[in-house]
């Protein structure tokens, strides 16, 4: 798929996307020996360089300082019938 075939991708089409994308690559590294914990926090690190790029360090301040009640009201915790799923 090209560039510009997945710019005509709906958003949540480009979510589901996104998610596969990223969960291979997951699992590719832990398959090649990297510590899950190690992945994870790579991942986060990631995320978070690329939308401070974007949106500025100030508004992700403010994004991720909604995290602690949002994790504890389980919208980060995957189910079998989770909205991303494959």
């Amino acid at each position: 798929m090209s560039d510009q075939d997945e710019a005509f991708l709906a958003e949540d089409e480009q979510k589901q996307l996104a998610l596969k994308v990223i969960l291979e690559a997951w699992e590719d590294a832990l398959s090649q020996g990297v510590a899950a914990e190690i992945v994870a926090s790579s991942a986060i690190f990631a995320a978070l360089t690329d939308m401070i790029e974007h949106y500025g360090e100030e508004s992700v301040a403010e994004m991720v300082a909604e995290w602690p009640d949002r994790i504890r009201n389980s919208e980060f915790t995957l189910s079998e019938d989770a909205q991303f799923s494959s």
